[in-house]
């Protein structure tokens, strides 16, 4: 049954008068996921006025308050998980585990945040003066735009939008426009969990909205996950506003295998690194160091197992990699590896299309390139998909050296059993998340998430880093008068 696409503005769910939106299975395109007008840049503004007018009463809203809001929500997320899993994965094209697995995500994330009102709000600084404190306090932005790609489309949301919301502000949300059901799933369990009409709103739509909402002058921040390109053009225009910005952009991430690594574990873990979400994350491993003790029997070893993977329809039990999201991604992947092939690699496993019934859906093989001394664009430009570029170091401190060789410091993993070793990786290798002995993908909303070098701008993501996006500070001098007689 297709859904039909709605747009939420000022608490009402509103049909599109734009261009249909036409949400296809990527494992099945002839089916249709969700169907619906888009909106229009006359819609923009609709939602940031109606934003607008909910930020006061919102911010002054007490957190405990707005934390319980979360909460419901969460318990809305968590009793669809499997449903939602399910669409998930018909949607986006993730195995139904994985998605699953991400809608139980996106409910932590909303828990997390939810308990906000129970932490640290300020700070107290001791004054240099008699009578006097020195208080340094938080407030929101007021209304931020949030704008999110479609591989994580429920998970990276939540992890915008929760934070967003229990700091005070308002929310104008553009999800991207091929992964609208889930936008819609988690728009209806806040406002289901009563949230208040205005403070979010959701708005599917093409890249002239996008445009639209980020150089509207009712924002006051924007969030962003996706391209490196649209990241900067994004930051670009938030500075020109003189307004924050926060982008998590680009990945080309590295797993080392030293040779002194626990293989079976490092195998797993780059397998499930490189081809689980068929490789479409920002911190998927799409760079494989193996040291020459090890590499011999460690590449073959990940080659046998990349081309046993059961590649197929999402939803069946029994898969373990879809396809990608869409045509132009399958067609982009199958370009950089007939690139890397023009440019010297060799293509060990997978490369070439599909000629059973999955040459009808947008699949692509798992696939490892192995690359000599030449340069290769595989190495350095991000593909988003189940592709692995290998490279052999002559030791730890070429390992790590080629770790670095890249833009990009967003994640990496290091495979060894030598403390000395793991040591120097943290002090070495440019990353914003390091991993030691797992899977270079991975984030939990406790803790910091961004990159480093060109990965990421502004503040990290998730955890206490959030507040730091999300608010900004006032320093208050709080003094008395002189006591009464």
């Amino acid at each position: 049954m297709t859904a039909a696409i709605t747009h939420l503005i000022a608490g009402q769910w509103v049909s599109g008068n734009g261009e249909t939106v036409v949400s296809r299975n990527p494992a099945r395109p002839d089916i249709v996921v969700a169907e619906g007008g888009g909106a229009l840049v006359a819609d923009v503004d609709a939602a940031v006025t109606a934003a607008n007018e909910a930020a006061t009463a919102w911010a002054a809203t007490p957190m405990h308050q707005r934390g319980a809001v979360l909460l419901a929500a969460a318990e809305i997320v968590d009793g669809h998980a499997a449903a939602w899993g399910r669409e998930l994965a018909a949607e986006e094209g993730k195995t139904k585990a994985e998605g699953i697995g991400e809608v139980r995500r996106a409910a932590q994330i909303l828990r997390y945040y939810s308990n906000e009102g129970d932490r640290q709000a300020g700070d107290i600084y001791a004054s240099p003066r008699a009578g006097e404190q020195i208080l340094v306090t938080r407030k929101p932005l007021g209304v931020v735009a949030v704008i999110t790609p479609f591989n994580f489309p429920i998970a990276i949301p939540a992890w915008k939008i929760a934070p967003a919301l229990v700091f005070g502000n308002t929310v104008v949300w553009k999800p991207a426009s091929t992964v609208p059901l889930l936008a819609l799933r988690l728009a209806e369990a806040l406002t289901t969990a009563g949230l208040p009409a205005g403070v979010l709103n959701l708005l599917v739509g093409d890249a002239e909205v996008g445009d639209a909402l980020v150089r509207h002058s009712g924002i006051d921040a924007i969030t962003f996950t996706g391209s490196t390109a649209v990241g900067r053009r994004i930051a670009a225009a938030a500075a020109a506003r003189g307004i924050p910005a926060q982008a998590e952009m680009g990945g080309k991430n590295a797993a080392v295998v030293l040779d002194d690594a626990d293989v079976d574990l490092a195998l797993e873990q780059v397998l499930l690194g490189a081809f689980r979400s068929t490789g479409q994350k920002c911190t998927a491993t799409s760079r494989l160091i193996v040291t020459a003790g090890i590499a011999d029997r460690f590449v073959d070893a990940v080659c046998e197992r990349a081309a046993a993977l059961r590649v197929g329809d999402p939803t069946d039990d029994a898969t373990e990699m879809g396809p990608v999201i869409s045509s132009t991604a399958q067609q982009n992947i199958s370009a950089g590896i007939a690139t890397a092939s023009d440019q010297g690699a060799t293509v060990l496993t997978g490369g070439a299309p599909y000629s059973d019934a999955r040459a009808d859906g947008y699949f692509v093989a798992p696939t490892v390139l192995e690359l000599g001394g030449g340069d290769a664009d595989v190495w350095t430009e991000e593909l988003f998909g189940p592709v692995v570029a290998v490279k052999r170091a002559a030791d730890a401190d070429e390992a790590f050296a080629l770790a670095n060789d890249s833009e990009f410091g967003l994640s990496a993993a290091v495979f060894t059993q030598d403390l000395t070793r793991a040591l120097q990786a943290v002090e070495t290798i440019d990353v914003g998340v390091l991993h030691v002995n797992s899977e270079s993908a991975g984030a939990d909303p406790h803790v910091p998430f961004g990159g480093a070098k060109k990965s990421g701008l502004g503040p990290k993501e998730q955890g206490a880093a959030a507040r730091d996006f999300f608010t900004h500070t006032t320093t208050v001098y709080l003094r008395g008068g002189r006591p009464v007689a």
